[in-house]
């Protein structure tokens, strides 16, 4: 797999930090910059917006990321991705400031593309 095919647009589902059960829902943007390197954006619930920056080797793909609470505090934290496909991504994720009895975890599945054709 190379890093081009990771480009494009997922569906997530994740859970949190936490103990709690909760399921999240967003979306997940993969794109590249000059350099070659993975440009992340994640909606979260409609709501929230979170960016990252990172790399991609042996199929593996580490993105650290950071996003604004309500108050304008900046959380940060890293995820990483096990690429199954380049239309599936298993990951794990934490954050600097959550529970560190726990890791947050989500599952991505690729948006098909409108001039996409099924086999």
């Amino acid at each position: 797999m190379t890093i081009g095919e990771l480009v494009g647009t997922f569906t997530i589902l994740g859970r949190n930090q936490d103990d709690s059960e909760q399921e999240y829902k967003g979306t997940l943007q993969l794109s590249l910059d000059e350099n070659n390197r993975i440009l992340a954006k994640w909606v979260i619930n409609n709501e929230q917006e979170q960016f990252g920056t990172g790399f991609f080797k042996d199929n593996i793909l580490v993105v650290n990321f950071y996003y604004l609470n309500d108050e304008s505090t900046k959380y940060k934290g890293v995820v990483i991705y096990r690429c199954i496909t380049p239309d599936i991504l298993d990951g794990f994720w934490s954050e600097k400031h959550g529970d560190p009895l726990y890791l947050g975890q989500e599952r991505c599945f690729r948006i098909q593309r409108k001039n996409q054709v099924l086999d």
